[in-house]
């Protein structure tokens, strides 16, 4: 039989949004922010959290799920914790490595872009110019 760690503590990234997870021992449970996944709104991004425990099978009811968000928009919000949750069930069993690196590979690698910073003198956006004349 394998051994399995106890408590996991693992951080998932995307653009501004930060994740901490901390998995342990329980029954199937998953609290962002404090609140059950079941009343995550809207639904395309509780989908996209849930796709890791889907994956997972019956080793995520194994683990009870904790998730702390901050930062960043829903979307990236939910790409965060969707990245932690994948780190975590692969470091709890690593039998699930490979099924997650088969199913997608953001579900346990970071997607390291970032937002470009603005450039002085240039009338706005990072790569905008300003206009110099109109006809």
């Amino acid at each position: 039989m394998k051994q399995f760690l106890k408590v996991v503590h693992v951080s998932g990234r995307r653009k501004r949004a930060v994740a901490r997870a901390t998995l342990s021992k329980g029954s199937g449970i998953v609290r962002i922010n404090g609140v059950l996944l079941e009343s995550y709104t809207p639904n395309i991004y509780q989908l996209r959290i849930r796709e890791p425990l889907i994956i997972a099978g019956d080793k995520s009811k194994e683990v009870d799920i904790s998730i702390n968000i901050v930062g960043g928009g829903i979307a990236s919000q939910s790409q965060a914790a969707r990245l932690a949750i994948g780190k975590a069930l692969s470091q709890h069993d690593s039998s699930l490595k490979n099924k997650f690196l088969e199913y997608d590979r953001s579900l346990l690698v970071a997607d390291v872009r970032r937002k470009e910073s603005k450039k002085p003198n240039t009338g706005g956006k990072a790569r905008a110019k300003t206009q110099k004349s109109y006809r």
